[in-house]
């Protein structure tokens, strides 16, 4: 029950902003027009939205790479291999110079300018996308 209040509070204090009576009277057609899609969007349009948006992730280690202590990851459907790799170099603090690569299923490497959301449409299973990266070629 608390949470409700607190979802409701910001969204009422924009009609009270511009006042209670006058709000109700004259501008009553331009003040539903922006509640309408806020209190619609908590709702129903933002976890429809997030799903379409991101994916999960499983990124599992292969040979002498380390490990990361996060598994899963949301990862947005429209990031690219490439931005996988440079973002997992960066989080494992791996050097310029040092390679890294990425494979799906145990059994080939996407091109760094395929699509996440592609690559779960295609092999994705149980919600999430599994991928394994390692420093040195292992497969395909």
């Amino acid at each position: 029950m608390a949470e409700e209040p607190e979802r409701v509070l910001p969204l009422a204090p924009s009609p009270a902003a511009d006042g209670e009576g006058a709000a109700e009277s004259s501008p009553g057609t331009a003040t539903p027009e922006p509640p309408s899609p806020a209190s619609v969007s908590p709702g129903t349009e933002e976890p429809a939205g997030d799903s379409k948006k991101k994916i999960d992730i499983l990124l599992k280690a292969v040979g002498d790479t380390p490990i990361m202590k996060t598994k899963k990851w949301a990862v947005e459907r429209t990031r690219t291999i490439q931005g996988l790799i440079d973002f997992i170099k960066k989080f494992l603090k791996l050097l310029a110079s040092e390679q890294l690569f990425i494979y799906v299923n145990q059994s080939f490497a996407p091109s760094p300018d395929q699509e996440v959301g592609t690559l779960y449409e295609c092999f994705g299973s149980d919600g999430k996308l599994v991928l394994h990266y390692c420093k040195s070629q292992a497969w395909g």
